[in-house]
């Protein structure tokens, strides 16, 4: 029952009668069950407690739909953000049996808004990686081609909404994880403005660029959801004090003298032909609706991915030193040491790609090399936001594709690291300069494979960038 169905149409089900909140959960985690085998896109299934909640909305849905944006829909979270009773492992053996005894802020706001959490879904270790492959728990499979990654490393989440088990699912982006597997499996996915959603309860990869946002059918959806988690917390210094239009309100799908800025390093060297081919296609569109597409420049931006994977990898070597084996999760039966049992239990805790970047990290952090590559790497950085800043003063939002390439088989890179990081040349940008950015289906290559554009908007202007995308949905 829930399979393509949006939150609006599901709201109408309730309001006419034809349905209670027990039957679409029950739906969604029956769909959830038939599918598990064949695409891994759920580490935990909440079975017990989506059914338990949905009932209790069961008689008084009607009323509920008219105060609640979210009444009585089943959403899906990345198994990234705290849930208080139930298992958080961030995809890795070092958290496996991890049971927060909080929940994220953004997860208790959509609850707040009537959500029924159905299970947290399977994502890249600790969120690093572009394909989610990197799961301890085996890779997540594209539903449009199971031969196929969803992207990453929100892939668990992406596939949620793309395979028809939830309307709406929340994911992490540090450097393009919510765009870009939104890309590769064809739905809608939002990567808000640095502060506009709290971070507390989401595992931290890298502090100063990740960022929760929602997976959607649709704008609509995307747009309802970003109200119900945006806003000011206590809990977290670096949300801001900033309120929240209404987004839904916001969507007239007029962008009639809206100024599309389209940045030509972006349609350049290692773009597939097909996905520039699509994008265009979609540029065009909004022309036709009123837009005004002018030429911008981010002549920085041949830098980001080296400046990117500099500071990301800095970030978490310091978040991931808390994971030591003494106070929460897996610990080593190996070790006679104190020092051996760091060492065992992160060994044995952490996979390859989690590995890799500690090391990546710690060495770019390290006496000798801070200099030359850390405190450079910022600086690049600065330079990027004045890039971003000079394209805004010509252009309301920004056009890029979200990803070089559509969806690549599984173990297709696998064995090439750099060539996985090159996957996120369009969208680690707007992380590192804290800018709001969403992925809109585009159309198909000839195997049938999605297409996403992105547009970017300035700092806590997602109204426009809803409506823009609204538009060329």
């Amino acid at each position: 029952m829930t399979i393509s169905l949006t939150v609006d149409e599901i709201h109408r089900l309730y309001e006419k009668g034809d349905a209670t909140p027990s039957e679409i959960v029950r739906a969604a985690l029956d769909r959830i069950e038939e599918s598990q085998s064949s695409l891994n896109a759920y580490l935990t299934v909440s079975r017990e407690s989506a059914l338990k909640r949905a009932e209790t909305l069961d008689s008084g849905i009607r009323d509920a739909v008219r105060v609640l944006p979210l009444a009585g829909i089943p959403v899906a979270i990345k198994d990234n953000m705290c849930t208080e009773g139930v298992r958080t492992t961030c995809g890795s053996r070092i958290l496996g049996n991890y049971i927060p005894p909080y929940t994220a802020t953004a997860v208790k706001q959509l609850e707040a808004a009537g959500a029924i959490i159905v299970g947290k879904t399977n994502l890249d270790e600790f969120a690093m990686g572009s394909s989610t492959e990197n799961s301890a728990y085996g890779p997540v499979r594209n539903p449009v081609n199971t031969d196929y990654v969803p992207g990453g490393s929100s892939g668990g989440s992406a596939v949620a909404v793309a395979a028809g088990h939830v309307p709406i699912s929340l994911g992490s982006d540090t450097g393009g994880s919510i765009r870009q597997p939104a890309s590769y499996c064809g739905i809608v996915g939002l990567k808000p403005t640095y502060g506009r959603v709290s971070r507390y309860g989401l595992v931290a990869f890298a502090s100063s660029l990740d960022q929760i946002g929602p997976f959607a059918r649709n704008v609509r959806d995307a747009a309802r959801a970003l109200s119900a988690i945006s806003g000011r917390d206590v809990h977290d210094s670096t949300s801001a004090p900033v309120s929240a239009p209404d987004y839904l309100a916001a969507l007239t799908g007029d962008v009639k003298g809206l100024r599309v800025g389209v940045p030509a390093e972006c349609f350049g060297e290692g773009l597939d032909a097909e996905v520039k081919e699509r994008v265009e296609a979609g540029i065009a569109r909004l022309r036709e609706r009123g837009a005004e597409v002018v030429d911008v420049s981010l002549p920085h931006s041949r830098y980001v991915v080296s400046v990117y994977y500099i500071i990301a990898t800095a970030e978490a070597s310091s978040n991931l030193a808390r994971f030591d084996g003494v106070r929460y999760g897996y610990r080593t039966q190996q070790a006679r040491t104190l020092s051996d049992m760091y060492r065992r239990t992160r060994d044995e805790g952490f996979g390859a790609e989690v590995k890799r970047r500690i090391m990546l990290g710690t060495f770019v952090l390290s006496s000798g090399y801070y200099d030359a590559y850390y405190e450079k790497a910022q600086r690049v950085r600065a330079m990027l936001v004045r890039d971003f800043d000079s394209a805004f003063e010509k252009c309301d939002v920004i056009a890029t594709p979200t990803a070089p390439t559509p969806a690549f088989k599984l173990g297709e890179k696998s064995d090439d690291p750099l060539a996985m990081y090159l996957n996120d040349i369009y969208t680690v940008t707007i992380n590192l300069a804290g800018l709001p950015g969403v992925s809109v289906p585009c159309g198909e290559t000839r195997a049938g494979l999605p297409v996403g554009l992105q547009l970017i908007g300035s700092h806590f202007d997602e109204a426009r960038l809803l409506n823009a995308a609204c538009a060329l949905e």
